[in-house]
């Protein structure tokens, strides 16, 4: 497995949280969202200018900003 950000992640991959590295205010929004270590997720989709970006988890879909979804490292597996 490879430890990768989630802005660099394709559509349709899928990878698990292993760690948001933001701390404050945006750290805590993200982890208030769902994005907690541990959580599997697929990427779904982005926008035209590639922001934001859509990502499928617990049953519903979020848009995450690339500027949030730069504080989020993810497990994906290496094909």
């Amino acid at each position: 497995m490879a430890i990768v950000p989630l802005r660099k992640m394709a559509k349709g991959q899928k990878g698990t949280i292993h760690r948001v590295t933001a701390s404050g205010e945006i750290g805590r929004r993200i982890r208030d969202m769902g994005l907690v270590p541990g959580t599997p997720f697929q990427v779904q989709g982005r926008a035209p200018l590639k922001d934001p970006v859509a990502i499928r988890l617990r049953n519903f879909t979020l848009a995450l900003r690339n500027n949030e979804s730069d504080f989020i490292e993810a497990e994906v597996e290496e094909v």
